[in-house]
Parts: C-alpha cells; structure tokens; sequence
C-alpha cells in the first residue's frame, strides 16, 4: 500500500473525501477494523485528524462508506457480466469471473466484503449480506426466466451459485497459487454449468 502523503494543500471536498477514502482502505486492509486508526488513515492520507473528522464523523462512518462502495463494485460488475451474453455457458463463466476480477485486485478491497472482522456490527451485516441478495436476485431472475422454476427454487440455486464464487475466488487467491486467473474460472464456472444446464430451458 501506498505510503503516508505528504501533508499539501486544500482540496476540493469531493477530492478530498476520495482520498481520504482510498487512505482508509489501505490501513483496514492492513490491519482489519479493530485494530485500525484514525490517526493511522490521517497519516496515511497526510491531513490532520480534524480534516479527518470533518468528513467522517467516526470510525465506524468511515468503515462504511468504503464498505458501502466496494459492495456497489461487486454487484455492478455481476449485474454487466450478467448483461454482456445471451448465452448462458458464458453468462455462468463471466459471473464466475467478475467475482474472481474483485477479489484479484491488488486493493483487497474484497477483504472488506467477504472478510470483515466486524459482522457483529448490524449495518455491516447489513452492507455484506446486501451483495449476496443482490447477485443472487440478478442470477435468479435469469434462472427463473430461461427455466421456469418456481422463485424460491430459483433463488436457492442463485445463491449457492453465488456461494461458490466468492468462496472459491478466495481460496483460489490465498491458496491455490499456482493455477492463474483463466484456470480457476474455467475450473469452476464448468462445474456450475455443468450442474445448473440440467435444469431444461421452456419454450
């Protein structure tokens, strides 16, 4: 991660708080929510702590607002991978992807999502709970339109898959090292495919 900024000049306050954001993300990234700083993300970002505090108001404000964003980058890049292809072989491969591109990317910002080590906090539960309903309520729909399946079938079957791609997306990223990207994708969007093809498209 990026080291502490050199303390400079006024920003405009939409700048400012993108910075001041992009600072936070390192140092909980670092060191997870409890052990993480005001004075750390104040550091890092070279302002003082009351520039700080003029944008959020507390630790926890500030927590949520980068949760709040890295949750909208997860379901946007599902619901555009969901858009790109009528073809649902590569409908299932590029979900699988999208979630595999998020937690591959060197921010870790995945960490706040699927890593958290404050879900006992309700409005965190809330934020990271919020990315599994919405992908899986995008795939659902998909699956109940090009299978007919009741909602509730529908729906089970989107969040298992949605299961498996963060889960696996993880594992592969700390533990399976020496398969790339493409490998761990193909890897487990075909066995997705493979299970969820076998339910008959209707007329």
């Amino acid at each position: 991660m990026d080291a502490a900024r050199p303390r400079g000049g006024r920003l405009p306050r939409r700048e400012r708080r993108a910075q001041l954001l992009d600072s936070a993300l390192g140092v909980f990234v670092e060191h997870g929510y409890h052990a993480a700083a005001m004075d750390d993300i104040a550091e890092r970002a070279g302002v003082s702590k009351p520039v700080l505090y003029q944008h959020f108001p507390g630790k926890l404000d500030l927590y949520l607002a980068l949760l709040d964003s890295s949750c909208d980058a997860v379901i946007e890049n599902c619901r555009v991978a969901l858009e790109s292809t009528h073809d649902n072989k590569q409908r299932v491969a590029a979900a699988m992807g999208a979630f595999y591109d998020y937690v591959g990317a060197e921010t870790g910002a995945f960490r706040l999502v699927f890593e958290s080590d404050l879900t006992n906090e309700p409005a965190v539960r809330q934020h990271v709970e919020r990315v599994t309903t919405e992908c899986a309520a995008m795939i659902a729909g998909v699956i109940h339109d090009d299978t007919g399946l009741p909602d509730e079938a529908s729906r089970l079957l989107s969040v298992s898959l949605v299961g498996m791609a963060q889960v696996s997306a993880r594992y592969w990223l700390q533990e399976a090292g020496t398969l790339d990207r493409e490998q761990a994708v193909a890897l487990v969007s075909g066995l997705a495919w493979r299970g969820i093809r076998g339910y008959p498209l209707t007329d």
